[in-house]
């Protein structure tokens, strides 16, 4: 089931051009003000990417980190249509499933830039996020500089969409969902140690106390304005833990045993979507691209994606161009390759 969270622990900010006020009892958060939408281009193709910005900071071997633009990281990312970056032919996004975001200001500051980018007004890409405004944690984030890793201690996920193309209602957005893990010291007997990574069964020290938060999942159902299909798309971060050992929830491995799940309110918005999307930083290896084929979806992306390891993934139902890069997107300005499909419809 699909949890809500105390008041005092999250709030949704839906901020219409009526300024229409909205509970504060909801999780997600959708951030800005929809700009007057303009035509929606003639060109139906729907453009994808997923990735972990990691916070724009990224981690260097030696144990410094680097601060990177939102600017600088969309142009690293972006790409045409024979996955080449910083080209004329890379063309305005329609949907970006990302994780480990600060919150609602950096969601913001992110879906602006990439307005301007493009050249449309403040307002035309919109976020939502799992949490407006989640609590810091952790130490030194492995950054040498403690300034740069504090800028990585508030993490939760979001999608960033493009309201020249898509629309959106309030009640197309789905509450957030916990992430599974196998807390340490717990016997793993294939899955029945699992629990629901979130309090009381969440790190209990300090440091890591809301670590549980970078983990919440949010998914959302919008309608494309040319055609009206309907488009779902979710975002998952799952624990470190998962790469050992696949937990989903209490007592379950996950779909296939990866670990990924889907709450019951995404599922509904999934089950009434034709085009489906669904990113994750899996923290784990090997899930293989039929996973999600019980939900009409396949993956894609065949390059590793963190190091030399594939942990990120994306998986699509509908009608995916051919990539020649693997729907793989090297020199993404991440810790983390983005991934992306563009979408025929």
């Amino acid at each position: 089931m699909a949890l809500r969270p105390r008041p005092a622990q999250s709030a949704v900010l839906l901020l219409a051009v009526a300024l229409a006020a909205v509970p504060t009892t909801h999780a997600s958060a959708r951030v800005g003000v929809p700009a007057a939408t303009a035509a929606a281009p003639a060109e139906r193709v729907l453009r994808v990417y997923n990735n972990n910005i990691e916070n724009l900071v990224v981690n260097n071997a030696n144990g410094t980190c680097t601060r990177v633009s939102g600017p600088d990281h969309l142009t690293s990312m972006l790409v045409d249509d024979a996955g080449r970056t910083g080209t004329a032919g890379v063309v305005a996004p329609d949907l970006l499933i990302v994780q480990q975001v600060r919150g609602t200001g950096q969601a913001q500051a992110y879906a602006d830039q990439l307005s301007a980018k493009f050249g449309y007004p403040a307002g035309t890409y919109q976020a939502i996020v799992a949490w407006a405004d989640p609590e810091p944690w952790g130490s030194t984030h492995k950054c040498s500089s403690q300034a740069l890793g504090d800028l990585k201690k508030k993490q939760t996920n979001g999608i960033v969409y493009n309201t020249r193309t898509l629309s959106l209602a309030s009640g197309d957005i789905s509450k957030y969902w916990s992430a599974g893990w196998l807390k340490p010291g717990t016997a793993y007997a294939n899955g029945a140690g699992c629990t629901l990574y979130k309090p009381p069964n969440s790190d209990p020290d300090t440091t890591d106390y809301h670590k549980w938060k970078r983990t919440s999942a949010i998914a959302a159902r919008f309608t494309i304005r040319q055609t009206g299909t309907t488009v779902f798309a979710a975002t998952m971060h799952l624990p470190q833990e998962n790469r050992q050992n696949a937990c989903a929830g209490d007592g379950s491995t996950g779909i296939a045993n990866t670990g990924i799940n889907l709450g019951a309110d995404a599922t509904s918005l999934l089950n009434a979507s034709t085009i489906r999307v669904v990113g994750i930083d899996a923290n784990r290896t090997g899930i293989a691209a039929s996973t999600l084929g019980g939900f009409g979806m396949t993956g894609y992306g065949t390059k590793a994606t963190n190091g030399s390891s594939k942990i990120d993934y994306l998986f699509i139902r509908g009608g995916v161009q051919p990539s020649a890069v693997g729907h793989t997107v090297s020199g993404t300005r991440s810790n983390h390759l983005a991934l992306y499909g563009f979408i025929t419809y």
